[in-house]
């Protein structure tokens, strides 16, 4: 009970909370839900309120992740009763990242699920998540699309894990599937800034559109 529906709820239940809305909201005034994209995350939250209001979210979000894998890990250790503690470290992950996307607080209404799914690579894997988040960095300063730089940070995910863990496909399975199945949930929630990138009309970093 503790181990399969108490965890990975508390899990969701931190993943829900919109640090991004919360920190516009409380040293801005302005509820971030109607400015810019519309967005609670991190890109948005630094239209709003600029580069601090980027790195705050961010890092919120990401320690929504990081922390919901670690606590819920040491919390079901004691418990797991053999079972695989990655595939526990998964299921911890996929409640914060689900919280974040579809947040119970603010109607399900939520982010891309980016930092904090990055928050959560880098506990299961972080030599896979750097060499995603360098990915991250380079699209970013060579295109200035924040979007384009997630969805590519993304997809190099999965690949930079199968390349750096021999286990990929044997006992770490789970992980190499999660990486995959998130790869895919944050592309699927960039559909609208596939369209406007095909468009040519995405927001580059630093405009307010």
């Amino acid at each position: 009970m503790i181990v399969y529906v108490l965890i990975p709820l508390g899990a969701y239940l931190l993943g829900s909370v919109p640090f991004g809305l919360i920190l516009c909201r409380v040293v801005k005034g302005v509820d971030i839900r109607q400015h810019g994209s519309g967005n609670i995350g991190a890109t948005n939250a630094g239209r709003v309120g600029g580069f601090p209001f980027f790195a705050g979210t961010f890092l919120c979000d990401f320690g929504k992740g990081l922390g919901a894998v670690l606590a819920g890990a040491a919390l079901a250790g004691p418990m797991r009763d053999g079972v695989s503690l990655d595939l526990l470290r998964v299921l911890y992950g996929l409640g914060a990242i689900l919280g974040h996307t579809f947040p119970i607080y603010v109607r399900f209404k939520g982010g891309k699920a980016v930092a904090t799914s990055f928050g959560v690579f880098v506990a299961l894997a972080p030599w896979a998540a750097l060499t995603a988040f360098g990915v991250w960095v380079v699209v970013a300063v060579v295109f200035r699309y924040s979007s384009l730089a997630s969805m590519s940070a993304a997809a190099a995910a999965p690949i930079s894990f199968a390349l750096m863990q021999r286990e990929a496909f044997g006992e770490r399975l789970p992980v190499f599937l999660f990486a995959v199945a998130i790869a895919v949930l944050v592309i699927v929630r960039h559909r609208a800034n596939i369209r406007r990138l095909l468009a040519g009309t995405e927001n580059r970093f630093g405009t307010k559109r």
